[in-house]
C-alpha cells in the first residue's frame, strides 16, 4: 500500500536494486518531517522480499562530523544510487557542496566507508545514476542537462573521450533532474524528473539502442501533481522485481514539498518497448485493497484543496500515524481501487471536530460519479477527540475508486476547518 515505508521514514529518489539474495533493496534520500529543506546528512537503506514488508536496514551512510573536508563534511546528501561491480557494492552519493563521490561496502546496506570523489563529474554534479553494461560501468548525473560518461576501468573516474554533455535537455526533453537508467530486451531507458507539464512533477522517459545515446523522449511513466497541496518534485526509478516491473517514485506529504514518501506502482510494456502512463493508487505494489479493511485516511493518492496529511502525536495512537487534516469546504480525497466483493452497506469515518463538523459525500469512480452516500460529521469537542460516524451506501460493488468530498454542514459558514479524517471502514452486506 502506498506510502510503501512506515510512516516514520521518508525516502524520496528512490533507486531500487535486486541483489544476488532475491531482495530487493531501496536508496534513496532520506527527509526528516518539519524539515524546510530537502534531504539530510544521513542515507539509510531499506529492503524487502515481497514489496509489502520492509526491513529497516538503518544508516548506510552519512556526512554527519566526519573529517572529511570541503566539500563533503557535514554536507546534506541528496539522491544516491547503488550498484556491485568490481568485487563489491558501491553508493555513489552527491552533495549539497557540488561534490559526487562513492563509498564501497560488501554488503547492499553497507554500511559504505571509504568515500573518494568521482573524478571528472563537476558539472551540474547532482543526482549520480550507475548503470553496468557488458562493456562497462557507465555513469549519468546533472541538472537540466543529462551529462553521460564510461568510467575508466577499475576507477571512480570519467573517460573524458566518451563524455556527453546533453543526452537530454529541459528544452527538448523536459528534462529538471534526477537521471535513472536501465536496460531492457537491448533498449536503454532513461527515466527523469520531467519538467514538461509545468513543474517536475512526472517521471519522463527517453531510449536508445545505446548507453551514450541519442536519445528520444517516448512519454511519461508517472505524475504526482494533486498528491498533496505543497506537491514540486518528483524522481524514482524503475526497475523489474520477480518478473513484473515497477516504477518507485516520491509523493510530498504534510502540506510541505520537503516532506516526502516512497511509492510504487506496477508498469508495463508495450510490444514497441514504450511504457503506458499509470496513475497514483493507494494500493500501490499490492494492486487493489480489500474495501472492508479500515484504510487510513492518509492513504488517499489524491487531494484536492487544502486537505493534507499530518502526524498524530504518537501518545494518542502508540505509533507513528497520520490523519487528513485541514478539510474544507469542496475538499476532497481519493483511494484507488477498492474491492467491494459482494457489495458494501456502510460507511464509518473516524473523524475529530472542534468546530462544527460537516459532510462526507461518497462517490464513485469520479468526483462528479454516482453519489452512493452521504456522511454527517458533528463537533466532538477536538481535532484529536475522534468518534466514528456512519451511513449507509448502495451502488458500491466490484472493484472501483472512491471519493470524498467534503462540505460544510446546512447554515454554517463555508470557510474554515471542518475536520480531522483519521479512518475511513465500509462494511459488507
Amino acid at each position: 500500500m502506498n506510502p510503501a515505508l512506515p510512516l516514520e521514514h521518508f525516502v524520496p529518489d528512490a533507486e531500487a536494486r535486486v541483489w544476488s539474495d532475491g531482495r530487493l533493496y531501496v536508496y534513496g534520500s532520506y527527509d526528516r518531517s518539519g524539515d524546510t529543506f530537502y534531504c539530510s546528512r544521513d542515507y539509510r537503506v531499506f529492503s524487502t522480499s515481497d514489496l509489502v514488508d520492509w526491513r529497516d536496514e538503518g544508516q548506510s551512510f552519512s556526512t554527519y562530523r566526519t573529517s572529511w573536508g570541503s566539500p563533503w563534511d557535514s554536507a546534506t546528501l541528496f539522491a544516491p544510487d547503488c550498484h556491485y561491480h568490481d568485487g563489491a557494492y558501491r553508493l555513489y552519493f552527491c552533495t549539497s557542496g557540488n561534490g559526487e563521490g562513492v563509498a564501497v561496502a560488501d554488503s547492499p546496506a553497507g554500511p559504505f566507508v571509504d568515500p573518494v570523489p568521482v573524478e571528472g563529474a563537476h558539472d551540474d554534479a547532482i543526482d549520480p545514476a550507475v548503470l553496468v553494461d557488458d562493456d562497462g560501468v557507465y555513469y549519468y548525473w546533472g541538472q537540466f542537462d543529462a551529462r553521460g560518461a564510461r568510467l575508466l576501468p577499475g576507477r571512480p573516474a570519467i573517460d573524458a573521450s566518451t563524455k556527453v554533455d546533453s543526452l537530454i535537455n529541459e528544452r527538448d526533453h523536459g528534462f529538471h533532474e534526477g537521471a535513472c537508467v536501465r536496460k531492457r530486451n537491448g533498449i536503454y531507458y532513461l527515466v527523469y524528473a520531467d519538467i514538461s507539464r509545468g513543474r517536475p512533477t512526472c517521471l519522463g522517459y527517453a531510449t536508445s539502442n545505446r548507453p551514450l545515446g541519442p536519445y528520444t523522449k517516448r512519454g511519461i511513466v508517472i505524475d504526482n501533481t494533486g498528491c498533496d497541496p505543497e506537491s514540486w518534485n518528483n524522481h524514482g526509478s524503475i526497475a523489474e522485481f520477480e518478473g513484473r516491473w515497477y516504477v518507485f517514485y516520491h509523493r510530498s506529504s504534510q502540506a510541505s514539498r520537503y516532506n516526502r514518501r516512497l511509492c510504487i506502482e506496477p508498469i508495463s510494456f508495450n510490444a514497441d518497448g514504450t511504457i503506458d502512463e499509470v496513475e497514483m493508487t493507494t494500493g500501490g505494489a499490492q494492486g487493489t485493497i480489500d474495501a472492508y479493511r479500515t484504510i487510513d485516511a492518509s492513504r488517499a493518492c489524491v487531494l484536492e484543496g487544502s486537505v493534507h496529511a499530518m502526524p498524530v502525536d504518537p501518545a494518542i495512537e502508540g505509533r507513528a500515524a497520520e490523519v487528513l487534516s485541514t478539510i474544507e469546504h469542496g475538499d476532497a480525497a481519493v483511494y484507488r481501487y477498492l474491492d467491494f466483493a459482494g457489495g458494501a452497506t456502510s460507511f464509518t469515518a473516524r473523524a475529530g471536530s472542534a468546530t462544527y463538523g460537516g459532510r462526507i459525500e461518497i462517490r464513485r469512480d469520479a468526483s462528479d460519479g454516482p453519489l452512493v452516500g452521504m456522511c454527517e460529521v458533528a463537533p466532538t469537542g477536538g481535532w484529536t477527540a475522534f468518534s466514528d460516524f456512519s451511513c449507509r451506501v448502495s451502488g458500491l460493488d466490484g472493484t472501483c475508486a472512491v471519493w470524498l468530498r467534503f462540505t460544510a454542514p446546512t447554515g454554517h459558514s463555508r470557510q474554515g476547518r471542518l475536520f480531522d479524517l483519521r479512518s475511513v471502514t465500509f462494511r459488507p452486506a
